[in-house]
């Protein structure tokens, strides 16, 4: 039996070496030459190693760390439970308490030192630094905040002539393609991870108000927000964003915003702009249900219904009317309002987007003008001063192109709370970026003229109606 065997191993070593032989003799040349390797050319170029994509992309992608201080005093407003179930707790914070931290990751655009994270990344943050793959450390500032895409800009303090990452097509991306996710997941420092575009167009995600998202299996985990979704030439297709899980670790459902929407924010921050004007459709819209689908004789539920028109904008003029059902624009297919909101936001502006609508069960196009909401009336700000719970709010009125930027829903009059200035009584009560004041003392508010009058002297209580997320609540709190 020891003999045997002894035999057997012999012959299958023989075996092994000459079946080595034969793959040595199969193998491609320029792969047993040496370290030297090139971005893959053609797709079975791939099953070697994303080795050459990961030395190209790796460089332009960073860590960001966000930090402030929380100085908020306590505010005697909070003893209200109601006002402090609306607006939060805010009101419990000491001067000089913790300090805020926020961890995620970036990509460098432009070698000038532009890197684009995402918004809640650097959200409510005064402090921001970034570190490169090489290890070099700056300081940055926020150049651009666009909470609407969940996209921001920052620009590095010093230094020059960047890394940075080629930006590629996320319209050219298929169900299937391979793709890379990089960032720095849990602050353990850059890391690769694989996988492949499970999904394309996700809507109804609930994370920004341009739901479009590419779904990928690459693993990505808490610290990669913001970092970069690359293709296998080693091109940005997406910005990492969120993930569907129950215990806050990946379990291969993905989000990354679309690249194309990322060179919309970029050219914004490059043109010197604090934020990003986008066309404007001037109409309400809303998802079609297998039951609407099944009353317009459809043979499935897509497309974008209008609800309602404002009198004067670009539906208007295009001669849209109620009841007409959004199919697609320049070509492209439009599913829900959300993919005619990402692919709205994805033109620039001036000229003309070709609308295809089914009405009354005939196909019939629209020329529909590319331009921003109006600012009218202007936005005439003003900031309270005085013993008000809006003392420290920068306040202006409410315009389309206000309603657009702050996406306001379910009011159409009040006035806005554009900023919240960090320690004052304002942010005390919590009152946040967006939120419509329509009423105070049951004066009705209209303009911010109007509120300061509103405001003006000695009050014992102030009741006050506010909108805040699509809901309106009044509450009274102590003067």
């Amino acid at each position: 039996m020891k003999s045997k065997g002894v035999s057997f191993s012999i012959v299958a070593a023989a075996s092994l070496l000459a079946l080595l032989a034969l793959f040595g003799a199969l193998w491609p040349a320029r792969l047993l030459a040496g370290p030297l390797r090139q971005p893959p050319e053609a797709a079975g170029d791939v099953l070697i190693s994303f080795a050459p994509v990961v030395k190209k992309a790796q460089p332009a992608v960073v860590n960001v760390y966000a930090s402030r201080i929380d100085r908020r005093p306590r505010n005697p407003l909070f003893d209200d439970p109601v006002f402090r179930r609306f607006f939060g707790d805010g009101g419990n914070s000491r001067p000089g308490g913790p300090t805020a931290q926020s961890l995620g990751s970036g990509v460098l655009v432009d070698r000038s030192g532009l890197v684009v994270t995402n918004y809640h990344v650097i959200e409510g943050m005064t402090d921001v630094k970034v570190a490169l793959a090489d290890k070099r450390e700056f300081d940055a500032e926020i150049v651009l905040r666009d909470q609407r895409t969940d996209l921001a800009v920052l620009r590095l303090k010093g230094g020059g002539d960047f890394p940075v990452m080629d930006l590629g097509d996320s319209d050219a991306l298929e169900v299937g393609d391979i793709v890379l996710a990089i960032g720095n997941p849990f602050g353990v420092g850059q890391t690769v991870t694989q996988g492949i575009v499970s999904a394309l167009a996700r809507t109804q995600v609930g994370i920004s108000d341009y739901g479009f998202f590419i779904q990928t299996d690459a693993a990505i985990n808490p610290g990669n927000s913001g970092g970069a979704l690359v293709d296998m030439k080693a091109r940005l297709a997406g910005i990492n964003s969120a993930i569907f899980s129950q215990t806050g670790s990946s379990v291969g459902i993905g989000f990354a915003i679309p690249v194309n929407m990322v060179k919309i924010v970029v050219a914004a921050a490059k043109g010197g702009g604090r934020q990003v004007r986008r066309p404007w459709l001037g109409a309400s819209l809303q998802i079609i249900s297998r039951e609407i689908a099944d009353s317009l004789g459809l043979d499935r539920p897509a497309g974008a219904l209008v609800t309602d028109i404002s009198p004067v904008g670009p539906a208007a003029e295009a001669g849209l009317k109620r009841g007409d059902l959004i199919v697609a624009i320049d070509g492209q297919a439009v599913d829900d309002p959300e993919s005619l909101g990402y692919r709205m936001a994805t033109k620039p502006l001036g000229g003309v987007a070709s609308l295809s609508l089914l009405r009354n069960g005939h196909s019939t196009p629209a020329s529909l003008k590319l331009i921003p909401a109006p600012e009218t009336p202007a936005r005439e700000p003003i900031k309270p001063q005085g013993n008000t719970p809006f003392t420290g709010a920068t306040i202006i009125n409410l315009s389309p192109a206000v309603t657009e930027e702050f996406s306001i829903r379910g009011v159409s009059e009040g006035v806005v709370i554009s900023d919240v200035e960090e320690g004052s009584t304002a942010a005390a009560v919590n009152f946040q970026r967006g939120d419509v004041i329509l009423s105070v003392n049951d004066a009705k508010i209209a303009t911010t003229r109007e509120l300061e009058r509103a405001t003006s002297g000695k009050h014992l209580y102030w009741k006050l109606t506010i909108g805040r997320g699509g809901e309106v609540i009044t509450t009274v709190i102590g003067g």
